[in-house]
């Protein structure tokens, strides 16, 4: 999928709130910065004005990051509950350990294994889309493969 990323609706709208705070709110705050630092007098020497570039640069940086994000997002909103697709929710177990475990399968972009969204690319993700409930699914690791069982999907 050449320059596409794919996106959950929530993922999409997450971007696209940050975009907007950051045109909004964050740049008018550092052009303040930089014109207050310039009025202090010497660039060569100022620290505060060298600050402001710097946020400057950070915040410019990540504007134009999610644009091209935002412009290349495909949102997947078509996830089937029947099947494991991106959006959907999902129970697995994990076969001899009798663990069970809830992840949101999420565009790479939007992955975040603190809150259990785990990518369609990342090995537990890759091994389970496409899959029914009831599927048993060896998962290849750097420490080995490991079976699951998708329960539930939601």
């Amino acid at each position: 999928m050449d320059n596409n990323i794919i996106l959950t609706a929530e993922g999409y709208l997450e971007l696209e709130q940050e975009l907007n705070y950051l045109k909004n709110e964050k740049r008018p705050e550092v052009i303040t910065a930089l014109k207050e630092a310039r009025a202090l007098g010497d660039l060569s020497e100022n620290a505060d004005y060298d600050a402001a570039r710097d946020e400057q640069a950070k915040v410019e940086g990540r504007i134009k990051q999610l644009e091209y994000q935002l412009e290349h997002a495909i949102i997947n909103d078509n996830a089937k509950k029947d099947v494991v697709s991106i959006g959907t929710t999902v129970t697995v177990l994990y076969v001899g350990e009798g663990d069970e475990e809830v992840y949101q399968i999420v565009g790479s972009l939007e992955a975040d294994p603190f809150e259990n969204k785990i990518s369609n690319e990342s090995p537990i993700g890759a091994a389970i889309m496409g899959k029914k409930v009831g599927d048993v699914i060896s998962v290849a690791s750097p420490n080995g493969a490991y079976d699951i069982k998708i329960t539930k999907i939601a």
